[in-house]
């Protein structure tokens, strides 16, 4: 079924799709295509600095596992070091999030530590709209896989809610790769945030948590748990009662900060788990974050449904096909729901 593949092109697809409608608001959007279901993939399907992060990790965790199991150091080093080439690139011109080039430029820095980078206060989507190549991975255990989506995170993104996001973006990435029912990923997420709520694992983030204003560590990373379990209200709501011809950014957050985009892109998927091609058209045609929202739903529809999932053309025309299509080959192998489908405690 190809899993990674399809989730691989899937998020160059939906970022593709909506690079062009990124800051149209929904009256633009209604006047540019009516119907939302036709919004069209451009001829030249250029992506922005969500593959191009993506993909920065997928390198950097290609070449940590190569040196063997993963643990913070190993893929400390090389992220830091593909971000700030991402960073440098003249290829960084795709509207890039300001957060990420900032803590970039620091990290830039060889004498200055992680956490010193990371921006404490900032939870934009920057921190999980890139991460969804960790949740492709099946040799990770689920507590590497919990520690390594909160570092990606936290070397730009620091926040709280950030790092929980972005684990929560992995997992729903592992589950759905795993044939996880998408009907079942709402309740297998909220328990993952109870079991999670107050566990700072400093062997991941060392002392980022002393970087804020919390009176413990375990009050950090529940500030981020609370949010996001307060954003997995919002969605249940909206899938209660779904109305798939609204813009999702109305019910779910508009997708610039990181609880949102994960939600809203969920719940174009969830509206949509059948028919991934209308999913990331659902998620694109949307008033806020839309390459953000439809990168992230691409990987939910294309973990579900594989390769299979996206036109023959639409493949063709991606922008760094052939390195999606490398990553997918090496990570397609089957993963195991009878590991995977547990919420980590």
């Amino acid at each position: 079924m190809g899993h990674a593949t399809g989730a691989m092109l899937g998020l160059a697809i939906g970022d593709a799709l909506g690079k062009p409608v990124e800051f149209a608001t929904y009256d633009e959007l209604l006047r540019g295509t009516p119907d939302w279901r036709l919004l069209p993939l451009p001829k030249n399907a250029l992506v922005t600095d969500d593959t191009q992060m993506t993909l920065a990790l997928a390198r950097a965790l290609r070449d940590a596992m190569d040196d063997g199991p993963l643990v913070p150091l190993r893929l400390q080093l090389p992220l830091r070091e593909e971000f700030v080439e991402w960073w440098r690139s003249p290829e960084n011109n795709r509207a890039p999030g300001m957060t990420c080039m900032r803590a970039c430029w620091r990290l830039s820095m060889p004498d200055r530590l992680w956490q010193d980078a990371s921006d404490i206060g900032s939870k934009g989507c920057g921190a999980n709209m890139r991460v969804a190549p960790l949740g492709l991975v099946d040799e990770l255990t689920d507590r590497r896989l919990s520690g390594a989506a909160q570092l990606q995170s936290a070397l730009t993104h620091g926040h709280p809610t950030a790092l929980a996001a972005s684990e929560l973006t992995a997992f729903t990435v592992r589950w759905l790769a795993a044939g996880v029912e998408p009907r079942e990923l709402p309740a297998l997420l909220r328990a993952h945030a109870h079991a999670n709520r107050t566990r700072y694992d400093a062997f991941w983030l060392g002392d980022l948590a002393a970087r804020a204003h919390d009176h413990s560590p375990e009050e950090f990373i529940a500030r981020g748990w609370d949010e996001c379990l307060a954003v997995l209200d919002r969605l249940d709501a909206a899938l209660a009662r779904p109305t798939p011809d609204r813009d999702p950014c109305e019910i779910t957050g508009a997708g610039w900060i990181a609880e949102d985009a994960f939600a809203t892109a969920l719940l174009c998927f969830l509206l949509l788990p059948d028919d991934p091609v209308a999913a990331v058209r659902r998620a694109a045609y949307s008033s806020g974050d839309s390459d953000s929202i439809a990168c992230l739903t691409g990987a939910f529809a294309g973990a579900r449904h594989g390769e299979v999932a996206w036109p023959a053309d639409w493949v063709e025309r991606i922008e760094h096909r052939d390195e999606l299509l490398a990553f997918g080959r090496l990570w397609d192998r089957p993963l195991t729901p009878e590991r995977s489908a547990t919420p980590a405690g």
